[in-house]
């Protein structure tokens, strides 16, 4: 069961480093569905950062500024050209996907070079790593899985204990109150877009350099979109992002799980599962009737301050 659950985290942790940049653009007040595109980037820049360096800290950076490039193309569109949402989160994700397609080409097949694949291998923490249960899930994990860790962390810190997080909470609630009492909106917007675009790039780097670190095509398989459906499902609360990441991982990983065990079930059928569960997280999130789970009032809408 420990090996199950340790599995589990780590199928989810794309997903937490995806559902926090997500969330935290959201937060904003803007709606960027180009989440699987910037996954795409993150990953394909930094594997061949990998193979040309061969420094993990490099390929880690690689994948954030990557991302965070993706998220400005978005950010300039919708921030100050004040382009639709939507159209421009779907259009980011299919460039992300050609683009990947297109500098991946010569990479496919490739492994990631050894010391970036040794570098990233697990670690138990002393003395936490020894508690019963817990130590063998949480604590004996990759520099990636713990990084995961601390990004919530730093999350939930920064969006409810800080200044900056009240006026980011308050640009999502109302853009122009929020401007009305001095908050740069532009800025703000800006900022949180591009930090959410170094993380979904972060997400997408996971995949290409710790959990599969071979080069295939379309590596990120859909993980882009459940991360946007797993922002509704937490209800914009980083901690509970991670958990619900684990939840979505275990369920990426159930049919391998039950093969295992000697269960004749298909794995077309089980790969399915976390698909489905984010189409009924998209339906069932339309009763949802606490003010804490509902989204930013203002989210999704441009703003141009002299329509105040």
């Amino acid at each position: 069961m420990t090996d199950f659950l340790a599995a589990c985290v780590v199928a989810g942790t794309p997903l937490v480093f995806a559902t926090l940049g997500e969330l935290i653009t959201e937060k904003s007040g803007s709606t960027n569905l180009g989440v699987e595109g910037m996954m795409l980037i993150g990953a394909v820049m930094g594997f061949l950062a990998a193979m040309n360096t061969e420094s993990p800290v490099v390929a880690i950076l690689a994948a954030a500024v990557a991302g965070a490039a993706g998220a400005l193309i978005y950010a300039i569109l919708t921030v100050t050209l004040r382009a639709n949402q939507i159209v421009c989160g779907l259009t980011l994700t299919i460039f992300g996907t050609g683009y990947a397609q297109f500098v991946g080409q010569p990479l496919l097949g490739m492994s990631a070079p050894s010391s970036v694949i040794s570098f990233f291998g697990k670690i138990s923490i002393p003395v936490l790593g020894d508690i019963p249960f817990i130590g063998p899930v949480f604590f004996q994990q990759d520099l990636f899985v713990y990084l995961s860790y601390i990004m919530c962390g730093l999350a939930a810190v920064y969006m409810y204990r800080t200044r900056m997080g009240m006026n980011l909470k308050a640009l999502g609630e109302s853009n122009a109150a929020a401007d009305a009492s001095g908050i740069n909106v532009a800025l703000y917007k800006y900022i949180h877009i591009l930090i959410g675009g170094a993380l979904c790039g972060l997400g997408g780097a996971y995949l290409s350099l710790v959990r599969m670190p071979i080069w295939q095509e379309n590596i990120v398989n859909g993980r882009g979109w459940i991360a946007v459906a797993l922002v509704i499902f937490v209800a914009w609360n980083p901690i509970k992002g991670f958990f619900g990441a684990a939840l979505f991982g275990g369920l990426s990983i159930l049919g391998l799980r039950l093969q295992a065990m000697g269960f004749n079930v298909s794995q077309y059928l089980v790969d399915m599962i976390p698909y489905v569960a984010t189409i009924l997280i998209v339906i069932f999130s339309t009763y949802k009737k606490k003010k804490e789970s509902q989204p930013p009032a203002d989210l999704g809408n441009n703003y141009f301050r002299e329509e105040r």
